[in-house]
């Protein structure tokens, strides 16, 4: 399934989005990958999926209600490795089989990305900085430019700042703790990403206040992940480890 023309298509007949937009009432562009591995720059996409979604009040709007879906099966430049393809199912012969070229996928992927953000549409993905450092990665290695993805909506980070719940944190778990019911197999880049974009519905309402307005999207999430590592850093110090390191996005 590739459906490229018809996203384009569909993104290019919105409107730019006000920056005063609450992240309820904006169009969302969800994003998910499977790579074979987890190292940006030298493991590589195999799959990736893109999916547009318009929020309950654009009744009237160019994608009525329903989802606009685009998705890709990618030849990496590295094989896969064991651990990544009992995850998510895919061989090197399988990849090499139906597959489509890096120089043919990757820049069809970054032009939706880059088309939605220049119109205000935050792309959405569940543990965010994991799929947008894999794209960065592979389009690096082609040479191309990178994309300037400046809105984001990570569903991970902002469950970590409302929420105080126990246990795993997984995309699996936390969608079956906020009862949404996957449309799929997850580990799947098309299933995992509707599961993500299903997310927000019920975070959003649950908790007011992460429905922000995207002006001020990044800055929220920012503080939200900061918070929660410092906390999570103290736990991980209290018990003989050695605290995380980096950011966000």
């Amino acid at each position: 399934m590739v459906r490229m023309t018809l996203l384009l298509d569909t993104l290019g007949a919105l409107p730019t989005q006000n920056q005063d937009m609450p992240l309820r009432e904006s169009y969302l562009l969800g994003f998910d990958t499977e790579t074979t591995g987890t190292r940006a720059g030298a493991d590589a996409i195999v799959s990736a999926s893109l999916v547009l979604r318009a929020p309950a009040s654009a009744s009237t709007s160019t994608v009525s209600g329903e989802d606009v879906l685009a998705g890709w099966i990618i030849q990496p430049d590295v094989p896969m490795s064991p651990g990544a393809s009992a995850v998510n199912g895919f061989t090197n012969e399988y990849l090499a089989e139906h597959g489509a070229p890096q120089t043919e996928a990757l820049p069809h992927i970054a032009q939706i990305i880059r088309l939605a953000q220049e119109k205000n549409i935050p792309l959405v993905a569940y543990n965010a900085p994991f799929d947008v450092h894999m794209l960065q990665g592979d389009l690096a290695k082609l040479h191309a430019k990178p994309l300037d993805i400046h809105l984001v909506v990570d569903p991970l980070v902002i469950d970590r700042a409302v929420s105080r719940r126990r246990g795993k944190r997984t995309l699996t778990d936390t969608t079956r703790y906020y009862g949404v019911q996957p449309r799929g197999d997850f580990h799947t880049a098309q299933a995992d990403t509707v599961a993500t974009l299903d997310l927000i519905e019920p975070l959003t309402r649950l908790y007011p206040s992460c429905n922000v307005p995207l002006e001020s999207l990044m800055e929220y999430q920012r503080a939200g992940y900061t918070a929660w590592k410092k906390s999570y850093n103290e736990y991980r110090v209290a018990s003989g480890r050695s605290p995380i390191r980096g950011s966000w996005l």
